[in-house]
C-alpha cells in the first residue's frame, strides 16, 4: 500500500515540474542598457534602464532589472552612477556605464557610452574644455632667471583662446622655482625640476594644463642664513655647558634644524673664555664674554650668512644646574588646519629630583621657527595645567619647535622637536580630499597618545597602570616595580573624544606597594589621596583646553605626563 502511494506521488511531481518550466522564465539569459549612448553637460543627470531577458528562445520574456543590477562607471571623474542607474555628469570626457547581474549560465552585462561636455567659462567660441601650457618644457642654467609660460584654452567649438592672464598659476616645488599667480612668469630658485600648473575656473568647473621647468645649475635647497637659539647664555667657568641650536633658512624660505649638519662649522671667537663643540655645545673656560658663530657651506661651495650668539662666563658655581632638556614626543604630525598637538619638556638636573617636568615653569620658554604658521603656547607665569607646549596648525608645512629652560644662574638648555602639517594638493578629478585643508575633514578620527615618564624620586618600585578606552585592564603598564614588560617611559593610544564628543579621560593608577609614591604632575588631576600604602589615582584629560579658553583643542597627538 505504501509502495503504491509513493509511486503516485512521484508521478504527480513528474507531471508538475515540466509544466511549470514551460509556462514561466527559468533564469536570466541577457541584459541590455538603454539608451546605449547619452550626451550630458557637467552637473546634469540621466536615468539609464536595464532590461533583462529570461527563459529560452522559445518562451522568452523580459523584465525591468534596473533596481537589481549592479551599476559601475569606468571613469568616475567624468561620470558617476548610482545603484538605481542614475548617471551624474562630473567633468568633460567620456565614460562607460555598465550594468551587470548574475545570469542563468553566468555573469551578464551591458553598457552605455556617456559623453560629458564642460560647463566651464564661456569665451568666444564656447566653453573652455582643455588648457595647453606652452612651452611644455623649459630649462634655465641657474637661480634668479625668469621665463614666461602661456596658457592656451580650447573651447567646445574647437576655437583657441589665450588664458594666460585669466588662469591661476602654481609651482609644485617653490624651492626650485616660483611663479606669479596671474601672469605665468616663473623665477628659478635652485637646481631641480618643478611642475607648472595653470588652472582656469568658471561656473564651478575647473580645467588644468601643466608644463615642467628644470633648473640645471645652482645649489639644491641651499641655505642663505643661520639663526642661533638662544642668542645669549651665561655659564660658569667651572666647565658648565650650554646647548646652542642652529636654524638654517633655505633660498626658498624653508627653515631647518642644522645644528648637527656635517656642513656646519661652530667656532668661538675667544677659545680661552669658551669653547664650542661640533654640535653647538658651549663650555665655560674663564671669565669673560665670547661670541659663538655658526656657518654652513652649501654643496655648490657657497656659504650662508653666519649666525652669532654671545656667551658670558662667570666664576659663580652653578646652583642646581639643568644638565639637559628633552621634548616628548620628538615629532607630531596633523592632517588638518586648526588641529593641535601637545609637547612636554623634561629636564635633567644636577640635584634631586633629577628628572622633572618643566613644560609650564616660568623658566621655560617655547619657540617656533614658523610662528605665523605653527604658533606654540607659552606659560611663563608658571601656572598649573598643560597650556604651554601646545602647537596649532594654522598653515601647511613644518616647523622646528624649541624649548629653552634656564637655571637660576642663567644656564640655558635647549631641545627641539618637529611639528608637521604636510600639504598634498588634491589632483584634478580626484575624489580624495587634500591634506591640511582650511576646514576639518568631517568624520576624521582624532587619536591621542598618552606618555608616562617617571620623575626620579623612586627609581625601584613605582608602577603606573591604565585601562584602554574600551575598559581592557593594564593596556598601559610601566615602571621598574612592574615585573612584566614596561619601563621608565611607556605610551598608549586612545580616541581624543568619546562617543558623545567629550574629551576622553583616562584614569591612571599607582598600585599599593613598598616605597613612597612621589606624586602626580600638574596635568594629572588626583582622584584619591596620595599615601605610601596606595592605591593612588589621577585623571588625565586627553583633548586639552587652550590657554585662552576652556574649549578643547582637537589633536592628533596629545601627550600627558605623570611624574614620580
Amino acid at each position: 500500500m505504501r509502495d503504491r502511494s509513493l509511486l503516485g506521488a512521484l508521478l504527480l511531481i513528474g507531471t508538475i515540474v515540466p509544466f511549470t518550466g514551460c509556462g514561466n522564465p527559468t533564469g536570466l539569459d541577457s541584459i541590455s542598457v538603454s539608451p546605449s549612448t547619452q550626451s550630458l553637460t557637467a552637473g546634469q543627470t540621466a536615468q539609464l534602464t536595464a532590461t533583462g531577458t529570461f527563459g529560452n528562445s522559445s518562451h522568452a520574456s523580459t523584465q525591468n532589472v534596473t533596481g537589481t543590477a549592479t551599476w559601475s562607471s569606468n571613469t568616475p571623474g567624468v561620470a558617476t552612477v548610482s545603484g538605481s542607474g542614475l548617471v551624474t555628469a562630473v567633468s568633460a570626457g567620456s565614460a562607460v556605464i555598465t550594468a551587470s547581474a548574475q545570469g542563468f549560465n553566468g555573469p551578464v552585462s551591458s553598457s552605455s557610452s556617456i559623453t560629458v561636455t564642460s560647463t566651464g567659462g564661456t569665451v568666444s567660441g564656447g566653453s573652455v574644455v582643455s588648457i595647453a601650457v606652452t612651452p611644455g618644457t623649459q630649462a634655465v642654467a641657474g637661480g634668479g632667471q625668469t621665463v614666461q609660460f602661456i596658457a592656451i584654452g580650447t573651447t567646445t567649438s574647437g576655437a583657441t583662446v589665450d588664458l594666460t592672464g585669466a588662469a591661476t598659476w602654481t609651482s609644485s616645488a617653490a624651492s626650485v622655482a616660483t611663479i606669479v599667480a596671474n601672469t605665468g612668469i616663473a623665477t628659478s630658485v635652485a637646481a631641480g625640476t618643478t611642475t607648472i600648473t595653470a588652472l582656469y575656473t568658471a561656473n564651478g568647473t575647473t580645467v588644468a594644463g601643466t608644463a615642467s621647468l628644470t633648473v640645471t645649475g645652482g645649489v639644491t635647497g641651499g641655505f642663505i642664513s643661520i639663526q642661533i637659539i638662544p642668542n645669549s647664555q651665561t655659564l660658569s667657568a667651572s666647565g658648565q655647558t650650554g646647548q646652542f641650536i642652529a636654524l638654517g633658512t633655505t633660498s626658498s624660505g624653508v627653515v631647518e634644524d642644522v645644528t648637527d649638519s656635517p656642513n656646519i662649522v661652530w667656532s668661538s671667537s675667544i677659545p680661552t673664555i669658551a669653547t664650542v663643540s661640533a654640535t653647538g655645545l658651549a663650555s665655560g673656560v674663564s671669565p669673560g664674554t665670547d661670541t659663538i658663530t655658526a656657518l654652513i657651506t652649501n654643496t655648490d661651495g657657497s656659504v650662508s650668512i653666519p649666525g652669532t650668539a654671545t656667551v658670558d662666563i662667570s666664576l659663580t658655581a652653578p646652583p642646581e644646574a639643568i644638565l639637559s632638556l628633552e621634548i616628548i614626543p620628538g615629532s607630531i604630525t596633523v592632517n588638518n588646519f586648526n588641529l593641535a598637538g601637545q609637547f612636554i619638556a623634561v629636564g635633567t638636573f644636577s640635584a634631586a629630583p633629577f628628572v622633572r617636568d618643566v613644560t609650564n615653569l616660568a623658566t621655560t620658554t617655547w619657540l617656533s621657527s614658523e610662528p605665523n604658521l605653527f604658533p606654540v603656547n607659552n606659560n611663563t607665569g608658571g601656572g598649573p595645567g598643560a597650556s604651554a607646549g601646545i602647537v596649532t596648525a594654522e598653515g601647511a608645512g613644518n616647523s622646528t619647535i624649541i624649548a629653552e629652560s634656564a637655571s637660576p644662574d642663567g644656564t640655558i638648555q635647549t631641545a627641539t622637536a618637529t611639528f608637521n602639517c604636510p600639504q598634498l594638493i588634491e589632483a584634478v578629478g580626484s575624489t580624495q580630499p587634500p591634506s591640511c585643508p582650511d576646514t576639518l575633514i568631517t568624520g576624521s578620527p582624532l587619536l591621542s597618545t598618552l606618555t608616562i615618564y617617571q620623575r626620579g624620586l623612586n627609581t625601584t618600585t613605582w608602577q603606573v597602570t591604565a585601562s584602554s578606552a574600551t575598559g581592557t585592564p593594564d593596556v598601559l603598564h610601566c615602571g621598574p616595580g612592574y615585573t612584566g614588560p614596561g619601563g621608565s617611559v611607556c605610551t598608549a593610544t586612545y580616541p581624543a573624544f568619546d562617543a558623545n564628543g567629550n574629551p576622553t579621560q583616562v584614569v591612571l593608577t599607582s598600585p599599593a606597594g613598598a616605597g613612597a609614591f612621589g606624586g602626580w604632575s600638574t596635568n594629572c588631576v588626583p582622584t584619591a589621596a596620595i599615601t605610601a600604602a596606595g592605591p593612588n589615582s589621577c585623571t588625565v584629560t586627553l583633548a586639552v583646553p587652550s590657554a585662552a579658553s576652556a574649549t578643547p583643542i582637537p589633536s592628533d597627538d596629545v601627550v600627558g605626563i605623570i611624574v614620580n
